[in-house]
């Protein structure tokens, strides 16, 4: 009896040692596999068309071929990795657009991130060129701290970081090189 009892003794004693050794795993693998699905998109829309609109009146419009949906981040944005249109319309209702290679968009802060060939055309004709700006959905509010150049009827300038409103009117910017007409008063 009492081998019998020595027997059931150690063979628990290795079941035991067994299960633990087994069940303690590599949990990093675990870990990596979660941290992989956590930047895939929650949903990926293709030929989207989002409106943003203030008291039933439309202000923008933003269209896309792809749109990636990343709200399940902690810090949740919409991407869109195959270029994006940004037509937007101020106070009377004069049509201006953003086109660039790629744009995000940040859903808490309505800051719109654009890269990559970025041209922005205004209903005067005035074409901005950069590789980065941002535009502000909320202030309407346009960005940028990277080299741009800006034509129109009375500018032919380049230079470093652009802070402006949407129409222009109320701008500031680093060192201008370029051609700039002033009017006699």
């Amino acid at each position: 009896m009492k081998n019998i009892f020595f027997l059931l003794k150690n063979l628990l004693i290795n079941v035991i040692i067994v299960c633990s050794i087994s069940s303690c795993g590599n949990q990093d693998e675990k870990i990596i596999d979660n941290k992989k699905f956590e930047r895939e998109p929650l949903g990926i829309a293709y030929n989207v068309k989002m409106f943003y609109s203030d008291s039933a009146k439309t202000k923008a419009i933003l269209t896309s071929p792809k749109h990636n949906d990343f709200t399940n981040q902690t810090l949740n944005y919409s991407e869109f990795p195959d270029g994006v249109n940004v037509t937007f319309f101020d106070i009377n209702s004069n049509k201006n657009t953003i086109v660039s290679d790629y744009g995000i968009l940040y859903n808490s802060t309505s800051i719109v991130d654009l890269r990559g060939n970025v041209i922005l055309k205004s209903h005067d004709n005035s074409v901005l060129k950069t590789s980065q700006l941002f535009w502000d959905a909320e202030s309407d509010w346009i960005f940028t701290e990277e080299d741009f150049t800006f034509t129109s009827e009375d500018y032919n300038m380049s230079a470093v970081r652009l802070d402006t409103n949407k129409e222009f009117s109320d701008f500031q910017t680093g060192e201008i090189k370029g051609e700039v007409l002033i009017k006699d008063e």
